[in-house]
């Protein structure tokens, strides 16, 4: 059983800061990519920030020098640093880890989802 668990959302002043932490835990046998994504009301899920299998950063035009992706390897964390936040950045933050476990039948490759956590930018 895979599970991954977001945290560190909340409420903050627009220019505030916040860390989220996207825990992955369980039968891995490996991690390919995560990244994290928003949806805000009435709005398509979209791509905030992922790092690829090669450990290289992407980032949405909205976030690029605001925002920054980082992982603990070793403790399987995902971590988005949000700086400068603005009104819009308000969402739900959702991790998303591409992960490799072993079945009776050979390696199988699927993409698990964390619950979400709220952001909200507002004075």
């Amino acid at each position: 059983q895979v599970q991954v668990v977001e945290s560190g959302g909340g409420l903050v002043q627009p220019g505030g800061s916040l860390r989220l932490s996207c825990a992955a835990s369980g039968r891995m046998v490996d991690i390919a990519a995560m990244g994290w994504y928003r949806q805000a009301p009435g709005k398509q899920r979209e791509l905030a920030a992922a790092l690829t299998s090669g450990g290289s950063p992407v980032y949405a035009n909205s976030v690029k020098g605001r925002f920054t992706i980082s992982a603990d390897n070793a403790k399987n964390i995902l971590y988005l640093q949000m700086n400068s936040l603005k009104p819009e950045d308000t969402a739900v933050y959702y991790c998303k880890a591409n992960i490799v476990t072993r079945t009776t039948t050979g390696l199988k490759r699927d993409d698990y989802w964390g619950q979400g956590t709220q952001v909200t930018v507002s004075s």
